[in-house]
C-alpha cells in the first residue's frame, strides 16, 4: 500500500488525479448505456473465466458417458461432452453458462442502443468521430464474440450454423476454398481450433483494448450537452458510487434472467451433426440480419473469369459489408456533404436535423427487414400464412421499406419543426378558453420562456438560430 501511495503522489500521476477529482462526470443516457455495457462484459468475463475450467475444445470423438443419462452411449465431441457436464453435472454450471450469454446479449443490445444514441443526438460530428468509430469497433468485436463462442459447444444448433458458414466460404471466390479448408477442414481440432482462441484471447483482449481506448477519447474530451439543459455534472466520488450501484442492478437483473430464463439448452439438441440440422432453427438476434440477408438473396448464377459466382452468396456479404463500412465511415460522410468542419460541443434535437433522422430510421428498416427474414419461417407458421410469400414481400420491402422510412421521417421532423415554430411565435396552447368584452372566444397561450428550450441553437437548420431569436407572445 505504501507503494502504491508513493506512485500516486508522484507529479505526473498526481496531476491526473486532481484532474479526475475536478472533472465533471456527464450524467446522461449515452453514459448510462455505455456503463451498462461495459459492465455486462464484466459478467461476460468473469462467467467465461469460470466456463475455461471446465470446458474442452478438443473435437476428438468420444463416447458420452457422463451426467446425462438419455445420451449414454452417444458418440459426440468431448466439446459438446464437457458442455453437457457443465449444464447438469457441474454445481452452479448451467447457471454460469446462461450467465455468459445472457449478459453477453444485454452488451450487445446496451452497445446498439448507444450507437443510436449517439447518431440521433448528432453526437457523431467533430471532434466525436474517434467515440462513433470505436463504439462501432466494440459493436463488431461484440458480435464476433457471439459468432465464435456459438460454434463452441457443438451442438446440433451451432453445426447447423457452422454449416451455413462452411457453405458461404466454400462459395467466395479465390480465398473462399482456403477459408473454408482452414476452419473446417484440418484434422486437429476443426472450427474450435481456430474458434476458441479467438473466444477466449484475442477477441476479450481487443474489447478491453477498444474500451479503454473510448475512455480515454471521452475523459479527454468536453462533455456534450442539449442547449438550454446543461447540467452540473457529478464528481468523482458521486460518480464512482453511481457507477457501482448501477452495476449491482445490472448484475442483479442479469444473474435473474439467467437463473429464470433457459436459453441455448443443448441437451434437446444433441450433438453437432452434418447430416442433420435442427427444425425452426434462428441465430443470435445480433447475428440474425446476415441469415436473412442470405435468404432474401436471389439464387442467380453467372460465369466470370472461369468461375462460377453466386449472387445468392456473393451478395449478402457485399451488402453486410458496405452497410457496417458506412455505418462506420458516417460521420465523414455527413462532415464532406453538409461542409460542417467545426467542432461541436452541443447535441441536438432529431427533429432538428431532418436528413440525418431519415438516414437513420431508412438504416432501421433495412436492418429490420434483415432481422425480419431470418424468422420468416417462425412469422409465416404463426400467422398461419406463405413462407414464399412472405419472403417475396419482405424482398420488395428491403428496397422500398428504407426509401419510405426516409421519406416519411424528414416529413415529420419538418411537421415538429413548423410546430415549434408556431410555439417559439405564438406560445404553447393551455386548452383555457375565454370570452372577450366583444362576444368571441380564444384560447390562451403559455409563452415559451416558461418552458425549456425547444431548440438547439447550434443546430444549422434552416430557420432554427431565427426561430431561438423570436419573441414570444401571449394570446388573449
Amino acid at each position: 500500500m505504501r507503494r502504491l501511495r508513493r506512485i500516486w503522489d508522484q507529479p505526473r500521476t498526481g496531476r491526473i488525479a486532481a484532474g479526475m477529482r475536478a472533472r465533471a462526470f456527464p450524467d446522461d443516457l449515452s453514459v448510462l448505456l455505455a456503463q451498462i455495457a461495459v459492465f455486462s462484459f464484466v459478467l461476460v468475463t468473469v462467467s467465461g473465466v469460470v466456463l475455461m475450467f471446465f470446458y474442452d475444445p478438443s473435437a476428438e470423438r468420444v463416447t458420452y458417458d457422463g451426467s446425462y443419462a438419455p445420451l449414454t452411449g452417444v458418440e459426440m465431441s468431448r466439446a459438446f461432452a464437457s458442455t453437457l457436464d457443465i449444464s447438469v453435472g457441474v454445481r452452479g454450471g448451467l447457471l454460469m453458462r446462461q450467465l455468459h450469454h445472457w449478459s453477453s446479449l444485454v452488451m450487445t443490445a446496451a452497445l446498439v442502443a448507444y450507437l443510436l444514441r449517439l447518431f440521433f443526438t448528432g453526437a457523431v460530428r467533430r471532434p466525436r468521430q474517434w467515440t462513433w468509430l470505436l463504439a462501432v469497433t466494440v459493436l463488431l468485436l461484440a458480435m464476433a464474440g457471439g459468432l465464435t463462442g456459438s460454434a463452441l459447444p457443438d451442438d446440433l444448433l451451432s453445426g447447423s450454423s457452422m454449416a451455413v458458414l462452411d457453405g458461404v466460404l466454400a462459395a467466395t471466390p479465390f480465398v473462399g476454398g482456403l477459408l473454408s479448408q482452414l476452419l473446417f477442414g484440418g484434422s486437429h481440432g476443426g472450427v474450435n481450433a481456430i474458434f476458441y482462441p479467438l473466444h477466449v484471447v484475442v477477441l476479450p483482449a481487443a474489447l478491453v483494448i477498444t474500451l479503454v481506448l473510448m475512455a480515454i477519447v471521452e475523459l479527454r474530451g468536453k462533455p456534450v450537452q442539449y442547449a438550454g439543459r446543461e447540467r452540473p455534472g457529478l464528481n468523482l466520488a458521486t460518480f464512482v458510487v453511481r457507477s457501482a450501484g448501477l452495476f449491482l442492478v445490472v448484475a442483479g437483473v442479469v444473474v435473474s434472467m439467467a437463473a429464470t430464463l433457459t436459453v441455448n439448452p443443448i441437451w434437446h439438441y444433441g450433438p453437432a451433426d452434418p447430416a442433420s440440422a435442427t427444425a425452426g432453427s434462428s441465430p443470435t438476434w445480433y447475428l440474425a440480419f446476415l441469415d436473412g440477408a442470405l435468404r432474401l438473396a436471389p439464387g442467380w448464377e453467372f460465369v466470370w473469369l472461369g468461375r462460377t459466382w453466386s449472387v445468392a452468396l456473393l451478395a449478402p456479404l457485399l451488402v453486410s459489408t458496405l452497410f457496417f463500412a458506412v455505418l462506420a465511415a458516417y460521420p465523414y460522410l455527413e462532415q464532406r456533404v453538409t461542409g460542417d468542419r467545426a467542432d461541436h460541443c452541443l447535441l441536438q434535437r432529431p427533429r432538428n436535423h431532418p436528413v440525418r433522422t431519415g438516414v437513420g430510421v431508412a438504416g432501421m428498416v433495412f436492418y429490420g427487414v434483415l432481422w425480419a427474414a431470418a424468422g420468416a419461417n417462425t412469422i409465416a407458421l404463426v400467422f398461419h400464412g406463405s413462407v414464399e410469400g412472405l419472403m417475396y414481400f419482405l424482398q420488395v420491402m428491403l428496397v422500398l421499406g428504407p426509401v419510405v422510412g426516409f421519406d416519411v421521417t424528414r416529413r415529420i421532423c419538418l411537421g415538429l419543426q413548423r410546430k415549434d415554430r408556431e410555439i417559439r411565435l405564438h406560445g404553447r396552447e393551455t386548452g383555457r378558453i375565454v370570452r372577450t368584452p366583444s362576444g368571441g372566444y380564444v384560447e390562451i397561450h403559455e409563452p415559451a420562456e416558461q418552458l425549456e428550450p425547444l431548440e438547439s441553437h447550434e443546430s444549422g437548420e434552416p430557420g432554427v438560430r431565427e426561430l431561438a431569436a423570436a419573441t414570444p407572445r401571449k394570446e388573449q
